[in-house]
């Protein structure tokens, strides 16, 4: 496809702060190894969504991660991540955003390296494992632009990508400040079992072994009548990763609709006022 072998920086130019300013989106390529604990080394590019304020010279950087639909369907027919209406806040809060595609969703193609087994034996770890080290390499490649402040970067994500900014927190690449987990998890049954993830405790276990070695400050955010992940199971995530010594705050978001999971984009009013606390106290001001 022509739209993920070209730089669209001429594509969307919208007005933003300042005579001149504007906001510019791009599509890179960025070539990543991983290292695949039951398929072996996978190498592949990785289309990345690139917004920025081309009148801000050099800006930190957020790295923003999408989540896993119910079918295989859904995740191939992803098209291109982009989190546009949140990515362009990001960008009025001083940052530039870069919102991979990962391997075997949209538009990147490729095996799917996150598929985890049946229900009741979840093996969660080899996937997350394979999008943090895509995460890694996309840390790796913005703090390589000249147009980035290498020493303050943010990773986060939603669903899948939430809980994949936990795991990068526990071996967080240099210049990442900061994570935000915004729905985090896996297993979600949301049509036949609401609120009833598959092998909760297998997440939990998980959690826990990240925050045995995460020591930059986390955000997780759930809202209760989270149809994935449900009231209960997060919070018990949490405190698992906060017994094992990681370090984090929990923000528990009004109920949205009939779904609290999609609060991330549905309902940012929710949560953007706790979100801009946490950049502040981690360095990261708004703005700055």
């Amino acid at each position: 496809m022509a739209i993920a072998r070209i730089l669209l920086a001429a594509a969307l130019l919208l007005a933003a702060r300042g005579a001149g300013a504007a906001i510019v989106e791009e599509l890179v390529r960025v070539p990543v190894v991983v290292r695949h604990e039951i398929l072996g080394e996978v190498r592949h590019e990785l289309p990345v969504t690139v917004f920025r304020d081309d009148a801000r010279p050099r800006a930190p950087f957020v790295v923003l991660g999408h989540g896993r639909a119910t079918s295989a369907t859904a995740n191939a027919a992803l098209g291109q991540a982009r989190y546009t209406a949140n990515s362009r806040y990001l960008v009025s809060l001083g940052f530039a955003v870069f919102v991979p595609t990962r391997i075997g969703y949209g538009i990147a193609g490729g095996q799917d390296l996150e598929y985890s087994g049946e229900c009741a034996a979840k093996r969660y770890a080899p996937g997350y494992d394979a999008a943090a080290q895509q995460t890694r390499a996309v840390v790796a490649y913005a703090r390589g632009r000249p147009d980035i402040d290498p020493g303050r970067g943010l990773v986060m994500g939603q669903s899948y990508g939430g809980a994949t900014a936990i795991a990068v927190a526990a071996d967080p690449p240099e210049g990442v400040r900061a994570a935000v987990n915004f729905a985090g998890g896996g297993g979600g049954r949301p049509s036949t079992h609401p609120g009833q993830p598959c092998s909760p405790m297998a997440m939990e276990q998980l959690f826990g072994g990240y925050g045995a070695t995460a020591r930059i400050p986390t955000l997780w955010l759930y809202a209760p009548n989270d149809r994935y992940m449900g009231e209960r199971h997060p919070r018990a995530w949490f405190e698992a990763f906060l017994r094992a010594g990681g370090r984090g705050r929990f923000v528990a978001l009004p109920e949205h609709g009939e779904d609290g999971h999609s609060s991330f984009t549905r309902n940012p009013g929710a949560w953007r006022p706790a979100f801009e606390a946490f950049l502040r106290e981690a360095g990261l001001e708004p703005g700055r």
